[in-house]
Protein backbone atom coordinates (compact mmCIF):
# COMPACT_ATOMS: atom_id res chain seq x y z
CA UNK A 1 0.00 0.00 0.00
CA UNK A 2 1.25 3.46 -0.79
CA UNK A 3 0.24 6.31 1.47
CA UNK A 4 1.04 9.76 0.18
CA UNK A 5 0.64 12.83 2.34
CA UNK A 6 1.72 16.38 2.95
CA UNK A 7 2.25 17.36 6.57
CA UNK A 8 4.61 18.96 9.01
CA UNK A 9 7.61 16.93 10.24
CA UNK A 10 6.11 16.17 13.66
CA UNK A 11 2.87 14.76 12.23
CA UNK A 12 4.80 12.78 9.62
CA UNK A 13 7.07 11.17 12.24
CA UNK A 14 4.06 10.34 14.42
CA UNK A 15 2.31 8.66 11.49
CA UNK A 16 5.40 6.58 10.65
CA UNK A 17 5.72 5.44 14.27
CA UNK A 18 2.05 4.47 14.45
CA UNK A 19 2.32 2.47 11.22
CA UNK A 20 5.47 0.71 12.46
CA UNK A 21 3.63 -0.39 15.62
CA UNK A 22 0.78 -1.95 13.66
CA UNK A 23 0.98 -5.76 13.57
CA UNK A 24 -0.18 -5.95 9.95
CA UNK A 25 2.54 -3.59 8.70
CA UNK A 26 5.69 -5.38 7.56
CA UNK A 27 7.77 -2.37 6.60
CA UNK A 28 7.45 1.42 6.42
CA UNK A 29 9.53 3.10 3.72
CA UNK A 30 10.02 6.87 3.73
CA UNK A 31 10.67 8.24 0.22
CA UNK A 32 10.94 11.87 1.35
CA UNK A 33 14.54 12.46 0.22
CA UNK A 34 14.65 9.73 -2.43
CA UNK A 35 14.12 9.88 -6.17
CA UNK A 36 11.02 7.90 -7.01
CA UNK A 37 8.68 6.99 -9.83
CA UNK A 38 5.06 7.56 -8.87
CA UNK A 39 1.90 7.06 -10.92
CA UNK A 40 -1.79 6.56 -10.34
CA UNK A 41 -4.40 4.82 -12.44
CA UNK A 42 -7.45 6.67 -13.67
CA UNK A 43 -10.45 5.55 -15.71
CA UNK A 44 -12.75 8.11 -17.31
CA UNK A 45 -15.96 7.20 -19.08
CA UNK A 46 -17.35 9.88 -21.41
CA UNK A 47 -21.00 9.29 -22.28
CA UNK A 48 -23.45 10.59 -24.90
CA UNK A 49 -20.69 11.33 -27.44
CA UNK A 50 -21.27 12.54 -30.95
CA UNK A 51 -18.91 11.50 -33.75
CA UNK A 52 -17.13 14.85 -33.29
CA UNK A 53 -16.77 14.16 -29.54
CA UNK A 54 -15.21 10.77 -30.22
CA UNK A 55 -12.77 12.31 -32.70
CA UNK A 56 -11.85 14.94 -30.09
CA UNK A 57 -11.32 12.25 -27.42
CA UNK A 58 -8.95 10.36 -29.72
CA UNK A 59 -6.99 13.62 -30.19
CA UNK A 60 -6.90 14.30 -26.45
CA UNK A 61 -5.77 10.72 -25.79
CA UNK A 62 -2.72 11.23 -28.03
CA UNK A 63 -1.74 14.50 -26.37
CA UNK A 64 -2.11 13.14 -22.83
CA UNK A 65 -0.70 9.67 -23.52
CA UNK A 66 -4.04 8.14 -22.59
CA UNK A 67 -5.26 4.83 -23.93
CA UNK A 68 -8.81 4.40 -25.16
CA UNK A 69 -9.57 0.91 -23.91
CA UNK A 70 -13.21 0.61 -24.95
CA UNK A 71 -15.92 2.44 -26.83
CA UNK A 72 -19.25 1.91 -28.50
CA UNK A 73 -21.56 4.17 -30.47
CA UNK A 74 -21.74 6.95 -27.90
CA UNK A 75 -19.49 6.09 -24.92
CA UNK A 76 -15.69 6.15 -24.68
CA UNK A 77 -13.61 4.64 -21.85
CA UNK A 78 -10.14 6.08 -21.27
CA UNK A 79 -7.36 4.62 -19.13
CA UNK A 80 -4.60 6.87 -17.83
CA UNK A 81 -1.56 5.96 -15.76
CA UNK A 82 0.14 9.27 -15.17
CA UNK A 83 1.19 11.41 -12.25
CA UNK A 84 -1.51 12.84 -10.00
CA UNK A 85 -1.01 16.33 -11.46
CA UNK A 86 -1.24 15.11 -15.05
CA UNK A 87 -4.41 13.17 -14.22
CA UNK A 88 -5.84 16.30 -12.55
CA UNK A 89 -5.16 18.26 -15.75
CA UNK A 90 -6.92 15.64 -17.87
CA UNK A 91 -9.94 15.57 -15.55
CA UNK A 92 -10.22 19.37 -15.60
CA UNK A 93 -10.10 19.43 -19.41
CA UNK A 94 -12.70 16.70 -19.80
CA UNK A 95 -15.02 18.28 -17.20
CA UNK A 96 -14.94 21.52 -19.20
CA UNK A 97 -15.45 19.87 -22.60
CA UNK A 98 -17.97 17.19 -21.59
CA UNK A 99 -20.02 18.80 -18.81
CA UNK A 100 -22.07 16.31 -16.79
CA UNK A 101 -21.14 13.47 -19.15
CA UNK A 102 -18.11 11.92 -17.44
CA UNK A 103 -17.70 9.23 -14.82
CA UNK A 104 -14.35 9.01 -13.00
CA UNK A 105 -12.78 6.05 -11.21
CA UNK A 106 -9.45 6.90 -9.66
CA UNK A 107 -6.99 4.62 -7.90
CA UNK A 108 -4.37 5.73 -5.43
CA UNK A 109 -0.78 6.48 -6.23
CA UNK A 110 1.88 3.79 -6.24
CA UNK A 111 5.57 4.54 -5.94
CA UNK A 112 8.91 2.81 -6.25
CA UNK A 113 12.42 4.05 -5.65
CA UNK A 114 14.30 5.05 -8.79
CA UNK A 115 17.11 2.68 -9.76
CA UNK A 116 19.07 4.67 -12.32
CA UNK A 117 21.79 7.05 -11.24
CA UNK A 118 20.37 9.81 -13.45
CA UNK A 119 17.14 9.79 -11.38
CA UNK A 120 18.99 10.39 -8.09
Amino acid sequence: MTISLTSDDRTFEQLKKQLDRSVEVIKVVDYTDTSIHMKEILFIKVMHCSDADITELFRISKVFGVEIIDYDGDTVLLECTQTENRNNDLIALLKRKFVNRIEIVRGGSVAVEAVSISER
